[in-house]
């Protein structure tokens, strides 16, 4: 999909999408002048990256899964102790709730069929995971996977918002996700 580029080049595209990425969940309407200007750069070197907003929003979508993926790859899977891998998955995916959101919400995204594999093949291991816990009691099992992952999602994103918003420590973000997370808000 991307043209071939050197890692330089590749490296300053990541950076000019993770900023996007970042606007867009404020703005998610924003020209692709606006996007330039939010993130700092000229539309001239915006063009030089992307031929068009269209062409930006898959590139977008696919850092996202990049990123996302990379970071799940890094947290270890041992099926007997299942509980411990949601925990780290948390700590890891929260300063990435900007790019879950993307993936989740931006309606373009939904319609760029590599993406939509991609992502369906980023949610199989959290999926797995979450059908291990209901066997092992720790959510029901009549309640829908997707429904628990996509509550999983707009925890990490809300969580992510409010970090950034400086209304949620840093430091005590993973817990209260983990905590809400598996117990509710049961007393």
């Amino acid at each position: 999909m991307k043209k071939k580029m050197s890692a330089i080049k590749q490296e300053r595209l990541n950076s000019i999408l993770d900023m996007a990425t970042s606007l867009l969940v404020e703005k998610p309407n924003a020209s692709m002048v606006e996007i330039s200007e939010g993130i700092g750069i000229g539309i001239a070197t915006l063009n030089r990256y992307v031929e068009s907003r269209e062409q930006l929003m898959v590139y977008l979508g696919m850092r996202a899964i990049d990123v996302v993926t990379e970071t799940m790859n890094a947290i270890p899977m041992n099926e007997e102790n299942c509980a411990d891998y949601i925990p780290q998955l948390i700590e890891a995916l929260i300063p990435l709730g900007d790019k879950i959101y993307f993936l989740d919400h931006d309606v373009s995204v939904g319609y760029n069929q590599e993406i939509e594999e991609a992502d369906q093949k980023l949610r199989e291991p959290i999926l797995h995971v979450i059908g291990l816990l209901q066997e092992k009691g720790f959510f029901r099992p009549g309640i829908s996977r997707d429904w628990i992952l996509n509550v999983l999602y707009s925890l990490l994103f809300l969580t992510w918002q409010q970090v950034h918003e400086g209304d949620i420590a840093k430091n005590s973000a993973a817990a209260l996700v983990v905590d809400t997370f598996f117990n509710g808000f049961k007393a």
